[in-house]
């Protein structure tokens, strides 16, 4: 394997959509479909791997792992500094076809998130897992040292992408791992983007990308020749996708769904965070695992928040991502738009108190779904205990600590959640109380390169991000020395 090389690498984005195998790029038999979901237009045609050229990126990943693994941590770090450089070049076009796949407006979340993005692959590179040392005497040394799985597959989603597939990227190959990778058939093109780039930086073999339909995903799962997935998507898949890879017992690193609940205590300086709070529920229309989909708010100032949660939430205008007036784009895809249009029909047919939205203009040609608000809906409601994936919120009311604690814990989910009042020691008791593998007091949605993230309960297995995702990326083992 050459070293990293240093000169500029430029995609010309104009250019027909191609799979990354080997190092090569290829077309495919077939193709689909790639819609801009504010228009529904056909935007590109994407190519739809066959199993045939599933095969041919795992072997060639398979052959490549010798010699991507047998390199020290700062070589395959320059190789994946490198790459963040190209993905830096192109980060403008990244950006432009991100808010056309996916809807989230250009100049706001769709530029940040290719940003992060960027940043974390830069920054995983520099990171390492040192050998533990445990026992050290005269007679015995035991080390504890982390090897490559293998093979990796990543079967990443559509509401983010470009983060949350260079989020599996950068851990897996710093820890010597290769990977194949296969996006959402909803928002396949940055994907298909960024394989290319990586084409022109890395080894071939080393990260191989693959659009396609779900049945690749299960092929993927299914393949005795693939070491480890890692899966970010629904709980219901995430199921199937846990059963599957249990034929040859792969490891699995499952970032699932969430029903994020917010807590704000008696007392509490509600509106000077009202619009954290607006964007931590309503960001990218509220497609996101880690949103705020329930908000419980102390009954001595529900009402007066709900007043101003609306107000808020009145300025805030859902229009075309290529708009720079735009502040929530559309819903991605047709099946969840639809789904919302039951859940909302849900909330309309009970007669749940609706102080903003609640009707969906089926007549207009995007998946446009405006911003609602539910004012205390009943605990058993579905707007309370499904998850929604979009711009709808129930703000509930609540009475004591414990009423809270425990309806925030009635729930199969598990991933964050966040706790504001103005006794910080109050606070953190209360935080302390939820069972998530994420909670935030007074603040919300802080992440960062060495902060492990993950789920519990039905939100997930495993954990990304910090050494702990590191980790989630090799097998640990002990070897011990007799002197």
């Amino acid at each position: 394997m050459s070293n990293a090389q240093s000169s500029s690498v430029k995609v010309d984005f104009t250019k027909p959509y191609l799979l990354s195998i080997n190092g090569d790029l290829t077309t495919a038999h077939n193709t689909f479909d790639v819609f801009n979901p504010a228009s529904n237009e056909v935007i590109a045609r994407a190519p739809d791997a066959s199993s045939e050229q599933l095969e041919a990126a795992i072997q060639g990943a398979r052959r490549a792992l010798p010699a991507w693994s047998a390199l020290g941590w700062e070589e395959r770090g320059a190789y994946i500094t490198r790459y963040a450089d190209a993905l830096e070049e192109n980060k403008e076009d990244l950006v432009t076809l991100l808010t056309l796949e996916q809807g989230k407006p250009r100049h706001t979340m769709a530029k940040s998130e290719v940003e992060a993005a960027i940043y974390w692959v830069r920054e995983v590179a520099k990171r390492t897992i040192p050998v533990e040392v445990i026992e050290d005497t005269e007679q015995h040394t035991v080390e504890v040292h982390h090897t490559p799985l293998g093979v990796v597959g990543a079967i990443t989603p559509w509401n983010f992408p470009v983060l949350l597939g260079l989020w599996k990227v950068a851990p897996c190959l710093v820890t010597g791992n290769v990977m194949v990778l296969k996006p959402s058939p909803y928002t396949p093109l940055t994907s298909l983007r960024f394989g290319e780039i990586a084409q022109k930086v890395l080894p071939a073999g080393v990260l191989s990308v693959v659009s396609g339909g779900n049945e690749l995903g299960q092929v993927m799962t299914e393949h005795p020749d693939i070491a480890k997935i890692s899966f970010t998507g629904s709980t219901a898949t995430g199921k199937k996708v846990m059963a599957s890879s249990s034929t040859n017992l792969k490891r699995v690193t499952l970032e699932l769904g969430g029903n994020d609940a917010a807590i704000v205590l008696q007392g509490t300086d509600y509106k000077a965070i009202i619009p954290t709070l607006f964007w931590a529920a309503f960001g990218n229309s509220g497609q996101w695992c880690i949103a705020i989909k329930r908000l419980y708010v102390h009954s001595s100032i529900h009402a007066e928040f709900v007043r101003e949660f609306v107000e808020c939430a009145k300025t805030k205008k859902v229009g075309d991502g290529m708009d720079a007036s735009t502040d929530l784009g559309p819903i991605q895809n047709r099946m969840q738009y639809n789904k919302l249009i039951d859940l909302f029909d849900d909330v309309k047919k009970n007669g749940y108190e609706v102080p903003l939205g609640g009707d969906i203009d089926r007549s207009l040609a995007g998946n446009f779904v405006p911003v609602t608000i539910v004012d205390n809906p009943p605990e058993n409601s579905r707007i309370v205990r499904e998850e929604p994936f979009g711009p709808i919120l129930p703000i509930l009311a609540f009475d004591s600590v414990d009423d809270v604690v425990s309806r925030a814990n009635a729930s199969p989910f598990g991933l964050g959640g966040s706790v504001w009042g103005p006794d910080r020691a109050e606070a953190i008791a209360v935080a302390n109380r939820l069972e998530t593998g994420t909670v935030w007091v007074n603040e919300i949605h802080i992440h960062g390169i060495d902060i492990p993230f993950g789920g519990f309960k039905q939100s997930g297995i495993g954990v990304e991000n910090g050494h702990e995702g590191l980790c989630e990326f090799t097998n640990t083992k002990t070897l011990m020395l007799r002197k």
